[in-house]
């Protein structure tokens, strides 16, 4: 839950950050014609509607099961992360890069260029105000997980608060390189650095969308939980008594740290009855199946046997729900475990 706040708190500060710079970027570049102003405009505007994506889609992961998605709705922040990362390619980047190539040759100097210099100042401090409170949503969701960062920026299971950080990573290098640009060009007076700047931007925010991309469509297929978390688990089941075999384990992401883990289990039958019969008394028993075995009819010492089986198959299910509930406390991410019987196939005589 804590996540959640944290990466919540870090979409709605980056929200409203890129809304300001937007509407400081616009004016600039409706005072100055700027190309690399223009591509830095629609970078914020991509960003803003980005994170306006990000909101909803942590809004609607929140969403409680129902019949139709009894494992709930946690995915849906990988899809709106994954549409805000298209969005980024396609608006922010392609339209930048495009727009950049074509003014290659015909630009011009733009004019009041010291008013540029001023709002990338102060978008520079806006966007890296945002981007401080990402870093720190995505720290806080690292350690939750015992994870370094960087690792947690690859294969954490919260996309948002990565997403975040990596656009507004993204804005506070863009504004660099219009800034280096815009200097470029009042320094040697060649306006063929403006465009220049608005690819480099395009290609940036290219760069970004690919990750973000990437990153979403793995936790969307399907990823497996990590590795370490995995072997914790297989730990525990091969050193439980009333487990003999482990086979056919499976495990899926279902949400940002939420898991579901899969295992075919053949068990201990002599530990499972053993631990049965200690629960119960192996007096009572022995005395009902010599009672019955001392009749004449069969039917006595046949109803104690259907009985017996019946306990038997409850204890069973009891020690499923015992390794279910250990493993969860291994790993508290785990919501949904399902474990069989496993079922060999003995080949006939």
């Amino acid at each position: 839950m804590g996540n959640f706040y944290g990466s919540q708190r870090a979409v709605t500060t980056a929200l409203w950050c890129n809304f300001l710079v937007f509407s400081l970027k616009f004016g600039v570049w409706w005072g100055t014609s700027s190309h690399v102003m223009l591509a830095e405009v629609v970078h914020s505007a991509a960003d803003f509607a980005n994170q306006a994506l990000l909101a909803y889609g942590l809004s609607s992961s929140r969403r409680a099961p129902d019949a139709l998605h009894p494992y709930g709705y946690s995915k849906e922040r990988f899809v709106w992360s994954l549409i805000s990362a298209v969005g980024i390619f396609c608006l922010g980047s392609g339209a930048t890069i495009v727009h950049g190539i074509q003014n290659l040759w015909t630009s011009q100097p733009p004019a009041n260029i010291q008013y540029a210099a001023l709002v990338i100042g102060g978008s520079f401090l806006i966007e890296g105000a945002s981007l401080i409170v990402a870093i720190h949503a995505v720290r806080k969701g690292a350690a939750a997980e015992g994870m370094k960062v960087r690792d947690y920026v690859w294969r954490g299971h919260d996309p948002t608060s990565v997403a975040v950080m990596t656009e507004d990573g993204a804005a506070v290098t863009g504004l660099l390189i219009a800034a280096a640009s815009l200097v470029a060009v009042n320094t040697t007076g060649n306006a063929i650095y403006d465009p220049i700047g608005s690819i480099i931007v395009g290609n940036l925010l290219g760069m970004v969308a690919i990750f973000l991309i990437q990153r979403n469509r793995h936790a969307l297929i399907g990823r497996a939980i990590d590795d370490h978390d995995m072997e914790r688990v297989l730990h525990f089941l091969k050193n439980d008594p009333v487990v003999d075999s482990v086979y056919d384990c499976k495990s899926e992401v279902i949400g940002p740290g939420f898991f579901r883990f899969k295992a075919e289990i053949d068990f201990n039958g002599v530990v499972l009855v053993q631990n049965y019969l200690k629960r119960t008394g192996r007096e009572e028993w022995a005395r009902q199946f010599r009672n019955a075995a001392n009749e004449m009819d069969d039917t006595a010492l046949l109803k104690v046997m259907s009985l017996y089986g019946e306990e038997v198959v409850t204890a069973l299910g009891s020690e499923v729900d015992r390794l279910e509930k250990e493993i969860q406390e291994i790993v508290p991410g785990i919501r949904h475990v399902d474990i069989e019987a496993h079922n060999p196939i003995v080949p006939t005589p």
